[in-house]
This record gives structure tokens, sequence and C-alpha cells, in this order.
């Protein structure tokens, strides 16, 4: 497969690109590398898929995978996204490219609306123009927002975010479907829940808990401590969002208006959680950097953060029904890998 990876220097991007391009397919990666977090991270990334140079609108073929190009530009650059859509006739879309960040929402809204809405509004419009078989893209566990109802389903209503970008990320799911039903083209969301491992995102906790404890300094822990996540390891991620992408969405023939599915449609249109099905307390997801650091950390106890919801847990039921998704890392494993790597990349000795 032809298959555009938007987001290709960001965390889940450059894991996925790594399978994709392992099992065969033709990838081309696309990222504007901002600045929200240190871009140098992501360069390595892109040393790590044989990307040598990421000069902006110049389109670089890997050196160590000759089915991999990289161009560096934004969802925001709709001429020159066009163009590429035009020129490589790509079977599938993977749209991962967003303003991340939930507690960063509230200090810099502005920032999401260009890059989840008029962004995601650009890959609509091309995957329009320029058809292709499916478009997978990136959504989150945020949407749930308000709802305590656990496990989170897919088919129960995500009417109440509590931060901008979870509203972003379910106006994704709406624009989606517009598209899915206005122009047949087979849309499928995945909502992401607490994606942590290797060559993680250092906003993320436990990137931020591993630097800390390293050097000795406090580690805020919301809630008390009691926050609980459906830690999903990045491998896990990835096997998913490869499964979905080999099976397009379609339209679900038992769909009712009268009774409407928020997961499913009568166009070709799906949502899915994507998650480990198993939550640990934020507490737990603690003592497993300490055990593996040999450390313990000096914890700063804190009362919930505004954005931020006390729990998740994944209903993944229908993942696995439809492609064969099934997690298999523990808390223990994955945190230990990380800190493998951390230690390795930051040369902690």
């Amino acid at each position: 497969m032809k298959v555009l990876v938007t987001g290709a220097a960001g965390f889940i991007g450059f894991h996925l690109c790594l399978a994709l391009l392992k099992r065969g397919d033709q990838v081309t990666g696309l990222d504007n590398i901002n600045d929200y977090y240190d871009p140098s991270l992501k360069i390595d990334r892109l040393k790590q898929l044989g990307i040598s140079e990421a000069v902006p609108g110049k389109k670089v073929t890997s050196g160590s995978f000759p089915e991999f190009d990289f161009i560096r530009i934004g969802l925001d650059e709709k001429d020159q996204l066009f163009s590429l859509f035009k020129e490589n006739n790509f079977d599938a879309v993977i749209n991962l490219a967003a303003q991340v960040g939930v507690r960063y929402s509230l200090v810099n809204p502005d920032a999401y609306i260009p890059a989840n809405i008029a962004g995601f509004l650009n890959i609509l419009e091309a995957c329009r123009n320029f058809p292709v078989k499916h478009l997978v893209y990136a959504s989150t566990s945020s949407v749930y927002g308000s709802n305590t109802d656990m496990p989170f389903s897919e088919h129960q209503p995500t009417n109440h975010p509590v931060s901008l970008y979870a509203a972003t990320k379910k106006a994704n799911e709406l624009m989606a479907h517009s598209y899915s039903h206005l122009y047949n083209i087979p849309t499928t969301g995945l909502r992401f829940f607490t994606v942590y491992g290797p060559w993680g995102r250092p906003d993320m906790a436990l990137f931020l808990f591993t630097k800390a404890i390293i050097n000795g300094e406090p580690i805020k822990v919301f809630n008390e401590g009691k926050m609980q996540r459906d830690f999903t390891y990045v491998e896990d991620i990835v096997q998913g969002i490869v499964k979905v992408l080999d099976n397009p969405a379609s339209p679900n023939p038992d769909w009712k208006g009268v009774k409407p599915d928020p997961a499913t449609s009568y166009a070709p249109y799906r949502v899915y959680n994507i998650g480990n099905n198993k939550p640990a307390e934020l507490i737990e997801f603690i003592e497993a950097i300490e055990a593996e650091l040999g450390k313990k950390g000096i914890k700063e106890f804190l009362p919930m953060q505004a954005g931020d919801v006390p729990a998740t847990h994944a209903d993944i039921t229908n993942l696995m029904a439809d492609t064969g998704y099934s997690p298999q890392f523990s808390v223990q494993q994955g945190v230990k890998y990380f800190v493998t790597w951390y230690k390795d990349y930051f040369q902690v000795r």
C-alpha cells in the first residue's frame, strides 16, 4: 500500500512508520516539526527512519528505507498538501498530526483551531479531491469528558468534553462523518488511551516522572495519586492502527436514525477505542518507574487539575472483534522498556 502518515516525526507516528515499512508498505511521512516540545527529539526519531535532513517544503528519501519519503510541511499548507496527494495517489491516509495536550489547551487555546480543525479539514478535502480507500485518524479518550460510566464505550454519547483539546477531537469525528456521508470516504477514528513507551513525548507523565526522579526533583501527583488511566504501550497501539488500516470502515446495515449509534453509521464511518482495557492508578505507574530506576520519587500530592478526568477505562470489545486487536504489554513491561530507552538516549549512568 501507498500510505501517507501525518505526524510522522511524532511519538506514535514514528513507531507506526517503522511498522508499516517493515511489513513492506510504501510510506510518505509528513510533519511540520513544531516546537510544542523540543524539536531535537523529533529530528532524532526521523534519523531512526533514515532521514538526515528536514528542510521545510523539501521531500527527502530515506537512506535506510528506500520505500520511505519525508516532507516537512504542516496541514495548514493546503496547496503543498494537495500537490502531495496529486503526485502520490495514496491508497490510504493515517492522520496523526495535531496540536496535542489537555493542559496546554488551557493556556494556549489559539494553537488548537488551525491544527486540529482547519488542518483536519484540509486532510478531508484532499481525500475528497484525490480519493483514498481509507482515512484513519487520531481521536482521543478525552472526548468522553464528564462521562463516568465505565468502561467507556464508543456507543455512549460524547457530548460533554471538559477541555478545548477534547472538543476539537470530537469535532474531527463529526467532520469525518460528514465527509463519509457526502463523499463515501471510508473513515475510522481511533480514540487513543494514554499511550506511552520509548521515544515518548516529554510532556507526558512517564517522561516527566522519570526525568524528575533521576534528577531528585519533586513530581506533581494530581488527584492525590488516585487518578486512573488505561495506560497503553505504543507497540499495542501501532498493531491496532495497522489492523484498522487493513479493515476500512463500512456502513452498518442495522443503523437506525430513530436510535442513532454514535460509533457507526449508514455511511462508511467507524469510531473505535484503542486502549489496554486494564486501567491502573497513577501511583501504581509511579511505583513501576521507581522499581526500574531503583530510586524513590519525591511526591507532591495535588488536587485534580482543570481539564482532567479522574479515570479512563477503554472498552475494546468492538476493536478486538472486528480486527483481532489484542494488547500484550503490562504497565511493568512497558515502563521497563521506556526507562531502558530513556537511560540510553540521555546517557544516564
